[in-house]
């Protein structure tokens, strides 16, 4: 037992079978072609690491043969760095295509597979022959979403006893090698709730969630409430038996979860959320849903109880196995500070809590959807793979300042998480949860909204994402007045300020094309009282700043050659904030338009549109249209990273103005023919915006679809969204 528990790591390694298709994440996420990964692990300063050495890849057409050559490069280097592995074998998959969990071979085949890599490696201690198989065994064999696709509980049941069968057969074979390897065996252990006439289909989920330990701790029998069940569903005796006779107790329980791991029962059809899903059980008709949304006792869901009820129900060290959230960078923070401080307080009362894993170091992708949907939704972890190399995220500074025994101190911390503020609720709370929402005391973003849009947008972002924040309209703070500014920052004391510019006419696109109106002596005065105070700066200027053809893309690095009043100043005021301020967070941006009827150039071209009025817009100037919830997003995340320098931010995809307007028109319901192309104006035309540094936005049809369905104005009522 210790004081304080360990910090380990994870990669997401999910291989997943979808009919005749697979899902591989290292493959997703690019680590399975950087070996240079490991040293970013290390630097965090992780010396446990749950890592694949996945039987679907090493043996993928026949159990004889195997192909170790990428995991032979791999275990060296991470017993170089003093990195000690976690060898997971099976990672919600269902096996090579020659198996699958319903297989009565499955247990033996892998078996075969643990015994081959414990030969291999014989440095390696820990294992985990199956990630959370009682998880696995429903998405597979009881909802249906992953191979085999089965939606019976006799299926379930099968699936469910050849994994755990599996992991006692590896651990007897990897012991045959290795006398004292340990089993970290990994679950989700989210408790389900209930209304009251549900009660009995919660108290049946929440025995089965145990079911997974409790069998490998030979517990399953003729006492336990799902002995009989088993059985009932084609489980023999004697198999439930073997486990009674030959345990296979893990030396360290692994808890997986996750903000929505618990769930809420509900068959009160009138007050289910819009869009609630509703299904049953053959008894009654019901939803499932979120928990954590719904008015539960305090203290009854969240990590704490869960790791609790863990302790006191197995006499084994506990570690959670996977904290991640695909959320936005303060959120991370906050869920990942939340779980750790519970095992904190634990592993203070004496409670034998042996680590926290950070899971998803290198991110994951379209975990959002179960793997089931390839839309490339990319989550970032430790690290963001979507820049030339990995770039170290918030959460990556946090562990390593966790590794290295310091507490997390990050500015956003001082808020909730979206878990515990009053907003999650699907109903308005009976009275507000004081003890739950953040201090008054809790460091401040400041935000100067120049541009209506702009402003408005970080604004409403801030406020979604419950970070403490400040709006000062344009005419009440002047910022070329460095005494009033200094006293400003003494009073309110704010850890980040946003300068949301105003938006000017760009040479080659429409009134509403995005320029920053920014006089470079202001941006001087305000980047130097920011850098003074220690505060950081984000700015946003704009990609008006050179004379291009239709074919270039402007990058951070392209040279910068003004050709007009406007492209001077956005140039001038770009160097001004970088020499008063190298810290500071410049955005370039650009078109940007939002869904908050905010008189951006893309409702004024559809107003004009829905009036029946013509447009000629250029047919040959390219735009880089900017959904602004996406850019607020994106830039609040490299502020909290803490990045630096220019960054450019717009949806993946460039279009010219008429095309773009045309499309949105059509989508709308609109009669896209009174858009014009304008060709030939003669004037040296915006390009798309690229990034060198990383492409963090989604597509343009991604945003151009959401804007249709978010947007607070409808065109047209018959309108139809271009995509998800």
């Amino acid at each position: 037992m210790q004081a304080t528990p360990e910090i380990w790591g994870g990669v997401e390694c999910s291989i997943i079978r979808l009919r005749n298709r697979w899902r591989d994440e290292l493959s997703e996420t690019g680590h399975a072609g950087r070996l240079d990964d490991l040293d970013r692990i290390r630097q965090l300063g992780i010396r446990t690491l749950r890592y694949p050495l996945l039987w679907e890849s090493i043996s993928p057409d026949n159990i004889e043969t195997a192909d170790f050559a990428w995991h032979d490069k791999r275990m060296p280097r991470l017993k170089e760095l003093g990195i000690e592995v976690i060898a997971g074998l099976l990672h919600h998959g269902s096996g090579p295509r020659y198996t699958n969990l319903l297989d009565p071979a499955f247990p033996e085949l892998l078996a075969r597979h643990a015994r081959r890599v414990a030969e291999r490696y014989p440095e390696i201690r820990r294992f985990t022959p199956v990630n959370e198989p009682l998880t696995t065994a429903r998405f597979s064999a009881l909802y249906g979403h992953w191979y085999p696709h089965r939606r019976h509980l006799p299926d379930f049941a099968r699936a469910l006893i050849n994994q755990c069968r599996g992991v006692a057969l590896a651990m007897r074979a990897i012991r045959e090698v290795t006398p004292h390897a340990a089993l970290v065996q990994t679950e989700d252990l989210g408790k389900t709730f209930s209304t009251p006439l549900l009660g009995y289909q919660a108290d049946y989920e929440n025995e089965r969630r145990w079911l997974t330990f409790d069998l490998l701790f030979g517990r399953v029998d003729r006492g336990h409430p799902w002995f009989s069940r088993l059985i009932d569903h084609g489980i023999p005796e004697q198999e439930l038996q073997a486990f009674v006779d030959e345990p296979c107790p893990p030396d360290i329980v692994g808890v997986n979860y996750y903000p929505t791991s618990e769930r809420f029962l509900d068959h009160r059809c009138s007050k289910l959320p819009a869009g609630a899903s509703v299904g049953g059980n053959g008894r009654h008709h019901y939803a499932d849903l979120d928990a954590v949304r719904m008015h539960l006792p305090l203290g009854s869901d969240g990590p704490e109880p869960r790791l609790r009820e863990v302790c006191a129900r197995y006499d084994r060290p506990v570690a959670v196995t996977e904290v991640h959230h695909g959320c936005s960078r303060d959120e991370q923070l906050r869920w990942l500070n939340e779980v750790w401080s519970a095992a904190n307080r634990l592993a203070g009362e004496g409670k034998n809590i042996a680590a926290v894993t950070v899971w998803a170091l290198l991110g994951c992708v379209d975990w959002n959807s179960l793997l089931l949907r390839k839309d490339g939704a990319y989550e970032a972890g430790a690290f963001d793979v979507r820049s030339p190399s990995p770039r170290m995220t918030a959460l990556g500074s946090a562990v390593r300042e966790m590794a290295g025994g310091a507490g997390l101190k990050h500015p956003v911390l001082d808020s909730p998480g979206w878990w515990r503020r009053d907003t999650r609720f699907f109903s308005p709370p009976f009275e507000t949860t004081a003890e739950r929402s953040g201090g008054g005391d809790a460091r401040k973003v400041l935000i100067l909204c120049k541009d209506a849009a702009l402003g408005n947008a970080f604004c409403r972002i801030a406020a979604h994402r419950g970070l403490e924040f400040i709006a000062f309209p344009a005419n009440q703070l002047d910022i070329t007045e460095p005494h009033s500014m200094r006293r400003l920052l003494l009073k309110y004391r704010p850890w980040a300020f946003v300068h949301a510019a105003t938006p000017q006419r760009a040479e080659a696109g429409p009134v509403g094309s995005i320029g920053t109106g920014n006089g470079p002596a202001d941006c001087a005065v305000l980047a130097s009282v920011c850098a003074a105070a220690g505060v950081a700066l984000m700015t946003v200027t704009s990609d008006a700043l050179v004379g291009k053809t239709l074919t270039d893309r402007l990058v951070e690095s392209s040279p910068i050659t003004p050709a007009s009043g406007i492209r001077n100043l956005n140039a001038a005021a770009e160097t001004m904030v970088m020499k008063h301020h190298p810290a500071a967070l410049v955005i370039r941006t650009s078109a940007v338009f939002g869904p908050w009827n905010t008189a951006d150039v893309l409702s004024q071209l559809l107003d004009e549109i829905a009036a029946d009025r013509s447009l000629r817009l250029p047919a040959d100037a390219v735009c880089s249209p900017t959904y602004l919830p996406d850019l607020a997003h994106a830039a609040l995340d490299l502020l909290i990273d803490g990045e630096t320098g220019i960054w450019h931010l717009a949806n993946d995809g460039a279009v010219s103005w008429s095309d773009w307007a045309r499309e949105v028109a059509q989508s709308a319901g609109l009669d896209a023919r009174l858009v014009l192309g304008d060709h030939g104006r003669g004037v040296l035309a915006p390009a798309a915006l690229a990034s060198e540094r990383g492409q963090l936005m989604p597509s343009l049809a991604s945003g151009m679809g959401r804007f249709l369905r978010e947007c607070d104005v409808r065109w047209n009522k018959t309108s139809a969204a271009l995509g998800s």
